[in-house]
């Protein structure tokens, strides 16, 4: 919106308005517009949330130090949500559309988990949505991206084929366009494209859902995996730079920028409440709107494999839930004291702050080996 004003219609009357052509500036003050709206906008949301008694509810089977918990502040993604999406229209160039798919992403799958929060308020009880009909609901906003994608492709906007870390000349195509050339073969093409898209958001944004158990955990792994997709973004949207590691180009990968920063910045003033003793919970809609965020930016950008490094802690979440539930069906026996497996180092007498902060410093490795692997190809 500022772009339009500021840049396009009154560039030419102050010249100093030129400034709001650099994405490098705008990138920079939408993630210092989100910090901003998160630690200006907390304590109200706080008050708001404690007058209309949206609490936390711990469940039953969950570690006995987290019932002091309960009745804390939830929903808090809500914040969250407007800390990204208000920046994004204020500094982005809002006529590219690979921003409208990033916020798609990010509100579709933000709205599934505001429905299983207050479905959650409602009954006073940790059991929000059926699993079977929120696990629904996710496939379909995955879908809704994915068509919006096919839109871009349609127009040469958006391409198919994927990087893969240290493999520059394997970028394999999810829209086999072989299989498009015979008609038995075509709705194959359609079905593989969907389902590792679903795979990816999916996986994403209940990755980091399993992950939001600790005060601060997902979202301080969230300032980093964020800060590093905005690097991406920014390598991929110049040309230069994109030329030189080999990067697919993404049409308009400069303005995600604004929107991972966005991210960014959210997150971080986000901890500055969240963080030990939390003052607030992001809730599932919180979490699963970053976590679709991300997984939709990570899409864009055609780095899918490359989230497994960046969001590593998220992933080794999931995994030990997995794993977990695998092998209590399959042995009867459980693997981890508790899972996901941030509880188990609980279990074992480790602090709480003291996990976050380790699982903190594993998530700032993971993303920049992520990173060095752009040139180790």
């Amino acid at each position: 919106m500022l772009y339009w004003l500021l840049y396009e219609k009154l560039y030419h009357l102050y010249s100093p308005f030129r400034v709001f052509q650099y994405d490098t500036f705008r990138t920079g003050m939408a993630s210092m517009t989100a910090l901003l709206i998160s630690i200006l906008l907390g304590p109200w949301v706080i008050a708001r949330l404690r007058a209309f008694q949206i609490g936390q509810h711990i469940r039953e089977d969950g570690p006995q130090s987290h019932h002091k918990k309960a009745g804390t502040p939830t929903m808090g993604g809500l914040l969250i949500c407007a800390a990204i999406v208000v920046p994004t229209l204020l500094w982005a160039n809002l006529s590219t559309p690979a921003v409208w798919v990033a916020l798609t992403g990010l509100l579709s799958f933000g709205a599934i988990g505001f429905w299983d929060d207050f479905t959650k308020v409602k009954r006073k009880r940790n059991l929000g949505l059926m699993g079977r009909w929120k696990l629904a609901l996710q496939f379909v906003a995955a879908l809704l991206v994915g068509v919006e994608l096919l839109a871009l492709n349609a127009r040469n906007l958006y391409s198919t084929s994927m990087n893969v870390p240290f493999l520059k000349n394997f970028k394999p195509d999810l829209l086999v366009h072989q299989w498009l050339q015979n008609p038995w073969t075509y709705p194959l093409a359609f079905v593989f494209f969907f389902a590792f898209l679903i795979l990816v958001l999916v996986g994403a944004t209940n990755s980091v859902n399993l992950t939001d158990g600790l005060d601060g955990l997902a979202i301080g792994l969230m300032v980093i995996a964020s800060g590093a997709v905005t690097a991406l973004a920014y390598l991929s949207g110049r040309a230069d730079f994109a030329r030189y590691l080999e990067l697919s180009r993404t049409p308009g990968a400069d303005e995600l920028t604004i929107f991972c920063s966005s991210m960014t910045g959210a997150s971080l003033g986000f901890l500055w409440y969240n963080a030990h003793p939390a003052e607030i919970f992001m809730g599932d809609v919180g979490s699963l709107a970053l976590g679709g965020g991300l997984g939709t930016v990570a899409v864009l950008l055609k780095q899918e494999v490359l989230l497994l490094f960046i969001g590593g802690v998220f992933v080794i979440e999931a995994l030990s839930v997995i794993l977990q539930v695998g092998s209590f069906k399959l042995r009867g026996k459980r693997i981890f004291k508790m899972a996901p497996v941030h509880h188990h180092f609980e279990q074992l007498g480790w602090e709480e702050s003291k996990i976050i902060v380790r699982f903190w410093i594993a998530g700032l490795v993971m993303a920049l080996f992520a990173l060095t692997t752009l040139k180790l190809r």
